[in-house]
């Protein structure tokens, strides 16, 4: 009996614990709604077959030579690369491809929305904040600022806020400013300025 539960944990491993580890790597790279794994254990095992389907020449070294035998330690290398790190490079390799210039126009783009698309690019700008009531805010986005990202509610961090003229033309920071928090539900548009 305790084989077959050496056998279970042993399948488990190899089709499922590749796919999670893909799909958590890219949830921590894109973001993304929250992931029920009991729900998408089919994409779990069918990331863990693509995994093993690009490494099966390695598979077939590591057989072929029998390091289980031979090179006990560089089998256990192998199999951690195999079963950890390809996972984590292969979704590695695919969001750099996918936000590309040049390779990301034959890919759907797994950023979510405009919003996710600019502040993810972590640019030092000048911001105009139209709201829905008329008012316009003005401040800084930079290093020190923050943003929401999906599946989050849309909220700005400006770490300082500055004082408009009538034309919109920023005038000077305001006295003792420490920045602004601004809700996405009150924001009509956004203007950015370097």
């Amino acid at each position: 009996m305790e084989i077959f539960e050496i056998d279970k944990i042993i399948l488990f491993i190899i089709f499922f614990v590749p796919g999670f580890i893909s799909m958590k790597v890219y949830n921590l790279l894109i973001a993304s709604e929250k992931t029920n794994f009991s729900e998408a254990l089919s994409e779990a095992v069918a990331f863990s077959s693509i995994n093993f389907a690009s490494l099966s020449w390695l598979i077939f070294l590591i057989l072929k030579y029998e390091l289980f035998k031979t090179h006990f330690v560089w089998f256990l290398i192998l199999g951690l690369f195999i079963i950890f790190v390809a996972p984590i490079l292969w979704t590695i390799i695919y969001v750099w491809i996918a936000k590309s210039k040049k390779l990301g126009k034959f890919i759907i783009s797994p950023i979510k929305n405009p919003w996710d698309y600019f502040f993810e690019q972590r640019k030092s700008v000048w911001v105009i904040i139209n709201l829905k009531n008329g008012e316009k805010i003005g401040g800084v986005y930079s290093d020190l600022s923050f943003s929401s990202a999906f599946p989050h509610k849309e909220q700005i961090y400006l770490e300082q806020q500055w004082e408009l003229n009538n034309k919109g033309s920023f005038v000077k920071a305001k006295d003792r400013t420490n920045g602004i928090l601004v809700l996405g539900d009150e924001i009509k548009s956004l203007e950015f300025y370097t």
